[in-house]
C-alpha cells in the first residue's frame, strides 16, 4: 500500500513538473518598440516674385556672356543685361522664346539666316532667328559698334552706365523717352554694374540711391496702390513714365523718380 501511494505521489510531481518546463518553453518574445522619428519638410523659401526671380535667373545665364562682350566691344555688360532684361522680357517675351532674339533685332538687308514675323512698328516685322542665344548677343553689339550714330558712346568713360543709357536714347536707339531711367533702374535693381567692375578689375561699390527707384508691376496692382506705396500721386507715376492712362501691365517697370 505504501508503495502504491509513494508512485503515484511521484507521478504527480512529475507531471507537475512537465507541465511548468512546457509554460517556460513557450514564452513570447517581447515586440520590438518601433520609434517613428518626425521630420520637418524642408521647403524651399521664396520671398521674390515669379517675375523678379525670372529676371535672377536671366542674369545668371546671360551674364558672362555680357561680360564677353564689354571685354571685346566696349560695351558695358550692364548696358548689355538691362537691354536683354527689358526687350526679351528676361527672355520670356513671345518673340524671344520662338527666335532667341533678345534684342529685337530685325532682318535688315542682308540677313541670309532664318526669320520669323512679329509684329512691331508694323503689322507682321522680320526678326532674326538665332539658333544660340549667344548670336543674338554678338548680333547686338555688332549693331551698336558697327553704326556711325553710337560712335560717340565708345568714346565715354569704360563702365559708364548711366551716360551709355543716355546716349543709347539721344542716338535713337529707342523712341520711348523713359527708356533711359528703365536701363538705369534694372541696373541699379539688380546691381547689374558690378559686371561692369568685374571686367575693369574693379572694386565693386553699391549705389546707397536706389532701393525705391522701380517698381515691377505684379498682379493686383494699380496706379492708385502704387503710389499710396512710395508716397507718391498717380500723376507723379504717369508722367514719370509717360502714361497717357491708367492701365498698367503685370511685368511692366514703372519709374518712381525723375533721372
Amino acid at each position: 500500500m505504501k508503495l502504491k501511494y509513494i508512485l503515484i505521489v511521484v507521478l504527480t510531481i512529475g507531471l507537475f513538473g512537465s507541465c511548468k518546463s512546457k509554460k517556460t518553453a513557450v514564452k513570447k518574445t517581447p515586440k520590438k518598440e518601433v520609434v517613428v522619428v518626425k521630420t520637418k519638410k524642408q521647403t524651399a523659401k521664396t520671398t521674390n516674385s515669379p517675375i523678379t526671380n525670372r529676371t535672377i535667373n536671366y542674369i545668371e545665364i546671360y551674364k558672362n556672356t555680357a561680360m564677353e562682350s564689354m571685354r571685346k566691344y566696349k560695351i558695358p555688360a550692364s548696358i548689355t543685361l538691362a537691354q536683354g532684361i527689358l526687350e526679351s522680357s528676361s527672355g520670356n517675351s513671345e518673340l524671344t522664346r520662338k527666335s532667341n532674339n533678345h534684342f529685337g533685332i530685325k532682318c535688315h538687308k542682308g540677313w541670309k539666316g532664318k526669320r520669323v514675323y512679329h509684329d512691331d512698328d508694323k503689322k507682321d516685322d522680320c526678326f532674326r532667328v538665332y539658333k544660340d542665344p549667344a548670336n543674338s548677343f554678338k548680333d547686338h553689339s555688332l549693331f551698336l559698334t558697327g553704326r556711325t550714330r553710337y560712335a560717340k558712346l565708345f568714346r565715354l568713360k569704360e563702365g559708364d552706365y548711366i551716360k551709355w543709357a543716355k546716349g543709347l536714347s539721344a542716338a535713337g536707339y529707342a523712341t520711348d523717352r523713359r527708356y533711359p531711367a528703365k536701363l538705369i533702374a534694372l541696373i541699379e535693381k539688380y546691381d547689374l554694374h558690378k559686371y561692369d567692375t568685374q571686367v575693369l578689375g574693379k572694386k565693386f561699390k553699391k549705389d546707397k540711391k536706389v532701393a525705391l527707384d522701380s517698381h515691377i508691376v505684379i498682379k493686383g496692382d494699380t496706379l492708385y496702390s502704387i503710389s499710396k506705396k512710395y508716397g507718391l500721386t498717380v500723376d507723379d507715376l504717369k508722367n514719370y513714365n509717360g502714361l497717357t492712362s491708367n492701365e498698367i501691365n503685370i511685368g511692366q517697370i514703372l519709374i518712381l523718380s525723375k533721372y
